[in-house]
């Protein structure tokens, strides 16, 4: 399980150092793909294999879903973790998500998310004001 918040610096090759207290989890190969509010979400094999089982089940005769499917899918990187802990973002990827040097990595339970930092403080900046009204106004999960 992925949790906390990070605040890491890419290398000049655009590799990043997995957090510490994520290594034990992430294994060998890591899936990159599409994340919502501007940043790239980060799977490790199993859950990434369960996200993909997820987009499976959408009704593909329906235009959201396939839209959705498609976006997701063609933008899925398959990443290998190296000895020291980094995996390589390639510069597309950097580029075309807005990811600069600095970044803050989320841990978001079945994944984490990586976000260009300054991207990342106006998200929360923004979206902290609205956290208690919207934790009330949430399903109640069962």
């Amino acid at each position: 399980m992925f949790f906390g918040s990070y605040q890491h610096t890419l290398d000049a090759k655009g590799r990043l150092t997995i957090p510490s207290k994520m290594k034990d989890e992430v294994g060998t190969v890591l899936f990159i793909m599409k994340g919502y509010d501007g940043c790239i979400s980060v799977f490790k094999q199993q859950d990434f294999q369960n996200k993909m089982n997820e987009l499976e089940k959408l009704p593909f005769n329906q235009m959201d879903s396939r839209d959705c499917m498609r976006i997701e899918v063609s933008s899925v990187v398959d990443l290998e973790v190296d000895e020291a802990f980094r995996i390589l973002l390639p510069k597309k990827v950097l580029r075309d998500y807005k990811i600069g040097k600095k970044v803050m990595i989320v841990g978001m339970l079945d994944h984490f998310e990586i976000w260009d930092l300054e991207s990342w403080k106006s998200y929360l900046s923004e979206k902290e004001k609205l956290y208690e009204e919207k934790a009330n106004s949430l399903p109640k999960v069962e």
